[in-house]
């Protein structure tokens, strides 16, 4: 049987090493995109470059009518999703609490935390044994600042994160007799473009003095441990997490 592997926020950084290692692995790939639909196409390029099959698909995980037409899509197309990486994810420039507007939290929250729940419930639909599914793999990417809290920095990127290290334990417990196993990353400091959102591009190097091993991490190493979450060598984790952080 195919397996179908949806990644959310495929174009870029942990979502694009994903995807690529995933067709590696056998899996056929459907990543989504928000704006960078050139980057995206470079991703599925790569594949079927190298003999994997994949297909990126233009959608807004904050959006509802987005989420359903995606799965939709893939159904249609590639058949019954049997994994799901929920990647997409945003921050916003770094400030003090104080400074934020609810605007800024709505964005922050609707993205990482609803998108997280919406791509999930539509993959619960399709997986579970219950409702006629053949079971399959949720993972969730938290981050290491679900536990630091991202003071002076992003303190509403890390409290949606701690959602979703809370969502990860929830889920993974009202599914695990469906079939589905639920797991969770936490990424630390990782070499990725979204640190340039926020206003600091090198905000690796800047901190990688902080971190016990010294340095920054790779998407590829990050991706390395979900691929194993998503893996029957991990048919008896759910509710796990896996920090990949340098032992930060």
């Amino acid at each position: 049987m195919s397996r179908i592997l949806i990644v959310t926020g495929g174009s870029r950084g942990i979502g694009a090493a994903t995807a690529r290692l995933a067709a590696k692995e056998g899996y056929t790939v459907c990543l989504t995109y928000l704006r960078s639909r050139e980057a995206a196409d470079a991703v599925v390029r790569d594949i079927a470059e190298a003999g994997g099959r994949a297909m990126s698909i233009a959608a807004d995980v904050s959006r509802e009518a987005d989420v359903v037409r995606l799965f939709e899509h893939v159904d249609s197309d590639l058949g019954p999703v049997s994994a799901l990486v929920n990647n997409a994810g945003i921050l916003e420039q770094q400030m003090r609490v104080e400074e934020m507007d609810a605007e800024r939290l709505g964005r922050v929250f609707s993205t990482n935390i609803i998108g997280s729940f919406l791509c999930a419930r539509e993959a619960v639909r399709r997986m579970s044994t219950r409702r006629g599914g053949n079971g399959g793999v949720i993972v969730n990417l938290s981050s290491m600042a679900a536990r630091l809290g991202s003071p002076n920095e992003y303190v509403d990127y890390a409290a949606s994160k701690g959602a979703i290290d809370t969502f990860t334990v929830g889920l993974a417990k009202e599914v695990a007799a469906e079939g589905i196993r639920v797991n969770a990353v936490r990424p630390g400091l990782i070499y990725s473009d979204i640190h340039a959102a926020g206003g600091m591009p090198d905000r690796v190097d800047r901190l990688k003095h902080t971190v016990p091993m010294q340095r920054g991490g790779y998407p590829e190493e990050v991706a390395r441990a979900i691929l194993w979450l998503l893996s029957d060598d991990a048919s008896y984790s759910t509710g796990t997490f896996v920090d990949v952080a340098g032992g930060r």
